[in-house]
């Protein structure tokens, strides 16, 4: 958390942060790993994956996982406990490009934020198992006492059969996935078997490094991106695109989530489609 205290201070003095310090700063949270079928699920508690925008709020201010200072309005964290929260700013399913808009501003708009509520699913540097954890969530919302600031609900599934019939259910309702937390996990930060994603797709991020032109009906505009991901492995993304990206296409040096169904034995994602531009 010291190096997120520093960042935050560098930002708010408004000077230059280095690539080295904001990636140390990002694997300051827990990542998730995909999961994996096999896997005795009777271990973990299960929530909804929410399709939202990654905030801590570290007693004071919100940041992203990046340390960007994320800039809400004073009334929405008034009463905000002093403990250190993780979680995410969310407005509805499906719902995601409005919230990215609102939260993204150095000036909050007041009516932008009105719905958006702060979902918690961690305390960063809590003792305890994820267990007591999640329920000292509950704690903390309950005495905060604020309408929009929630505790995501864990939940236990006795089977696979029973974790793919909820994820069904909750993409049918517009939902992304589903998160699976180990109950007995102590707190930990980075890239953990920990903490598990489970989606009907597979999504991933890499980096802009060209653009195709089109043809056809899309001559004069974007054919495809040439991204590159973080293995150095480099592929077209070509669908997913809306007319409007195709006219305006993300820049070079964007970073993108695309989704997939499996990879090829090269590592190439295969059915990659673009998702959205990453801003943070």
């Amino acid at each position: 958390m010291k190096l997120i205290r520093l960042l935050l201070l560098i930002a708010i003095a408004g000077a230059p942060v280095s690539p080295l310090l904001a990636e140390q700063v990002t694997s300051d949270v827990l990542l998730a790993q995909v999961y994996q079928r096999g896997i005795d699920v009777r271990k973990f508690l299960v929530s909804e994956k929410f399709d939202g925008v990654r905030a801590v709020w570290d007693g004071k201010i919100f940041h992203t996982r990046s340390g960007r200072v994320i800039a809400a309005p004073a009334w929405f964290t008034q009463g905000f406990p002093a403990t250190p929260l993780d979680g995410e700013l969310w407005l509805a399913r499906g719902k995601f490009e409005a919230l990215s808009g609102a939260v993204r501003k150095n000036v909050p708009i007041d009516e932008e934020w009105r719905g958006i509520s702060y979902l918690i699913f961690e305390l960063p540097n809590e003792q305890g198992t994820f267990q007591v954890r999640a329920q000292r969530i509950v704690e903390i919302v309950k005495q905060a006492n604020i309408p929009h600031l929630k505790a995501v609900t864990q939940f236990r599934v006795k089977d696979e059969t029973v974790l793919n019939s909820r994820l069904k259910q909750v993409v049918a309702l517009g939902g992304e996935g589903l998160m699976l937390h180990r109950a007995d996990a102590q707190y930990v930060t980075g890239r953990s078997d920990a903490l598990l994603k489970l989606k009907l797709q597979n999504d991933a991020e890499a980096t802009v490094v060209a653009h195709t032109p089109g043809r056809g009906k899309y001559t004069g505009k974007l054919g495809a991106l040439v991204v590159e991901t973080p293995e150095g492995i480099r592929f077209k993304l070509g669908t997913g695109l809306s007319d409007a990206q195709r006219e305006n296409p993300p820049k070079i040096g964007s970073l993108v989530t695309y989704t997939y169904r499996d990879k090829t034995a090269s590592g190439k994602p295969r059915f990659a489609s673009f998702l959205r531009v990453r801003h943070e």
